[in-house]
């Protein structure tokens, strides 16, 4: 456990390697044995058909809750499926405590249909600062871990973000029609454009990580839940590259942000991608 007066930088120097075996034993605890053995009263809608929760989802996040809350002494939780029980809890982004931020199976519906495209996601927030992350695919068994001021890291190795190919079309994950506004729809048209790509997102988390390893070139969100973004944000940052709102500023997991928002492989491209995100 913390030592009374020590750092977020002692902590995790002390214990990032707990945080990882945490999420591996949710996975391998809750997450896997749910996974293609999922029963109907397994999964529930929550807001819309498209959004899903399952057993898997809930007994994960309470595992986690538990085991992080203990690591850390005086830090607290917000996890995606205890803020849709109580909406309240999300303020606890903007204190002044070390903050846990969990999606314990971001990718729900690629869960469901028993698509592997689905990950588990830790972030590690003090007043609105990321200090660190943790991206778990555990069907591939991979994990992206990153520090801030350390780098980003794929199963012990560096990631570096890089910049695109000269004259290749950007490769650019958007946000799902199901989840944007009819202003944030045409804001995400100024994406179809010559010398872009955009194509549906999958797994937000996923996204993040394609991006920091240059297996893609940006994403463009409209949705801001701490959850989904804090972790990659990290990992994108630290692998070299940058986010930026459609108003140019940088991406805020405290909320208020213009949206949409993106994360690219490097500034250029964020720039690139967030002025014609303000061009419709």
């Amino acid at each position: 456990m913390i030592e009374n007066k020590e750092t977020i930088d002692e902590f995790l120097a002390r214990h990032a390697t707990d945080v990882e075996e945490a999420v591996r034993k949710a996975a391998a605890a809750e997450i896997m044995p749910r996974f293609r053995r999922l029963a109907a009263h397994e999964v529930e809608q929550k807001t819309a058909p498209h959004d899903l929760v399952t057993d898997a989802d809930r007994k994960a996040e309470l595992y986690l809750t538990e085991v992080l809350a203990a690591l850390l002494p005086g830090s607290v939780v917000v996890g995606e499926e205890a803020v849709h029980a109580n909406p309240v809890s999300y303020e606890a982004i903007q204190g002044d405590a070390p903050v846990w931020i969990v999606d314990p199976v971001d990718g729900t519906r690629q869960f469901v249909h028993g698509d592997p495209g689905f990950c588990t996601l830790v972030a590690l927030a003090q007043g609105g600062v990321l200090r660190a992350s943790w991206t778990y695919a555990a069907v591939p068994d991979r994990m992206a871990t990153a520090v801030r001021g350390q780098g980003a890291f794929l199963d012990g190795e560096r990631l570096r973000s890089g910049s695109p190919e000269p004259g290749r079309d950007l490769r650019v994950a958007t946000s799902h029609p199901d989840y944007t506004t009819d202003d944030e729809k045409r804001a995400l048209l100024g994406l179809r454009t010559e010398g872009v790509a955009p194509r549906p997102c999958g797994s937000a988390g996923l996204e993040y990580l394609a991006v920091a390893r240059g297996e893609s070139d940006a994403t463009a969100f409209s949705w801001e839940a701490a959850w989904d973004h804090a972790a990659g944000i990290l990992l994108v940052e630290e692998a070299g590259g940058t986010h930026l709102t459609r108003a140019g500023e940088p991406f805020r997991i405290t909320g208020h942000n213009a949206l949409p928002f993106t994360a690219a492989r490097d500034e250029a491209t964020a720039r690139r991608v967030a002025e014609l995100l303000r061009a419709q």
